[in-house]
């Protein structure tokens, strides 16, 4: 009898599958006919258990800012195993890094370290009702901003579920989502300060905060407009709740993040992924009065907050070094390595005629299969069709050695050049053509 030949990824996955939901930890690695494994990575590049080299414009979800292995960081992490992960002491290295970490933005008075982006954002939120004494969150919808049962509503509505624009749904992504939950979340739409501003004013001395992606990757990746953003610095200011801005993501835009680009000063600062050099973090930052009620030192503190993990040496060691050489000349050459990426790939489509866009910003870009950037999530949703067309250019990326994060969007680091980019550019080119082909 003749034996189906198999490989070692079927064979690991068909092991995982028995021992994990879905077969894995997190659904984004999730491919057919089975997730790629990684075996080892340099630089830009990934080779997989089969032996597959590919260029990673993934980066772990924008984590990686400096590719693989960097080597300062691996010879730093390295000499710090050898004396201890985690200690129920405090370490040096957390001091020196938020000193670092405070001098990079305006808005950063203090700052605090947790373990993950989710965990970020959630203690921003809780931070936010101790300051203002209210319940009441607003965000936009359909951005992430982790599995915090109140930061996670809308970000998957849908058509038959989001409601009318200027009064967007407060909808659940997990079932059992407590009702309480949703009420306490007000949905405004992205990109529409005059919708955003009226749904606002129903719930005025009632938010604690705003919270705001300003380049959200679900709702398009398309940075929010100037106004917008004014728009809800003013209503804040105005109602006494407090803007609190998620860069867990787009942290990496500018040498201070994406807000620098709208010379805003949030209340507080959500961070994450690049921050820990390649290892899980989260870390908030904002205005001192803000920040302190989370100061165990107080007379009464407001918001007691704190993590076995939080600042370990490792992560905090990793994280500097990772910032420290992400300065002001290394984010201008990043950029303008995305900048030659999305012009090349918006000259490949114009070349083919398809009918596609680019969006993004910083060193992030997110290809579209529409004819025109979508400025919100409604705009951005994908038909089950689209969905279709945008899984086949995935396949055809991977096929040319490319990796790319799910929603057909890229991130660069500073170990790429222009040979990896044009690579990228030319992926795109012959992709295109083959959508058009295959109708």
């Amino acid at each position: 009898m003749e034996t189906r030949p198999t490989t070692k990824s079927a064979e690991l996955y068909a092991k995982a599958l028995k021992l994990m939901p879905g077969g894995v930890s997190r659904n984004t690695v999730l491919r057919k006919p089975h997730p790629i494994y990684a075996a080892h990575a340099q630089g830009c590049r990934v080779t997989d258990i089969e032996g597959v080299e590919r260029i990673d414009f993934a980066n772990n979800m924008a984590a990686l800012i400096h590719g693989h292995a960097y080597p300062p960081m691996v010879e730093a992490v390295s000499a710090q195993l050898a004396k201890g992960t985690a200690f129920t002491l405090a370490t040096e290295v957390e001091v020196e890094y938020a000193e670092l970490l405070v001098q990079r933005s305006d808005s950063f008075e203090k700052c605090r370290f947790v373990n993950s982006g989710t965990e970020a954002v959630m203690a921003a939120l809780k931070a936010a009702r101790a300051f203002t004494g209210r319940a009441k969150i607003a965000k936009v919808e359909g951005a992430y901003h982790g599995l915090y049962d109140y930061a996670e509503v809308s970000q998957t509505a849908k058509p038959d579920t989001w409601g009318p624009v200027d009064h967007p749904t407060s909808t659940a992504v997990s079932y059992g989502t407590p009702a309480s939950a949703l009420a306490d979340v007000v949905v405004i739409p992205f990109n529409d300060p005059e919708h955003a501003l009226a749904i606002l004013d129903e719930h005025k001395g009632e938010i604690a905060c705003v919270l705001v992606d300003l380049m959200p990757h679900r709702a398009g990746l398309r940075p929010a407009e100037p106004e917008f953003v004014a728009a809800l610095r003013r209503w804040t200011e105005q109602d006494g709740s407090l803007l609190v801005c998620d860069e867990v993501i787009t942290f990496r835009s500018n040498y201070g993040g994406a807000q620098e680009w709208y010379g805003v000063r949030p209340d507080l600062t959500a961070m994450g992924k690049m921050v820990g050099g390649g290892f899980p973090v989260g870390a908030i930052a904002g205005r001192a009065d803000v920040m302190d009620v989370m100061n165990p030192l107080a007379d009464k503190v407001l918001f007691p907050h704190s993590g076995t993990f939080s600042a370990n040496p490792v992560t905090m060691l990793a994280g500097l070094i990772a910032m420290r050489d992400f300065d002001r000349p290394a984010v201008e050459r990043l950029n303008a390595l995305a900048d030659r990426a999305i012009r090349g790939i918006e000259a490949a489509i114009a070349r083919t005629g398809i009918a596609a866009c680019v969006t993004g910003g910083g060193s992030m870009f997110r290809v579209h299969l529409k004819p025109t950037p979508p400025m919100n999530y409604r705009e951005a949703y994908a038909t089950p069709a689209e969905t279709a067309r945008v899984a086949r250019l995935l396949d055809h990326m991977l096929e040319q050695g490319m990796i790319l994060i799910y929603s057909c969007s890229a991130t660069l680091s500073t170990v790429m050049t222009e040979v990896e980019v044009d690579a990228l550019i030319a992926a795109f080119e012959s992709g295109f053509e083959r959508l058009l082909a295959e109708g």
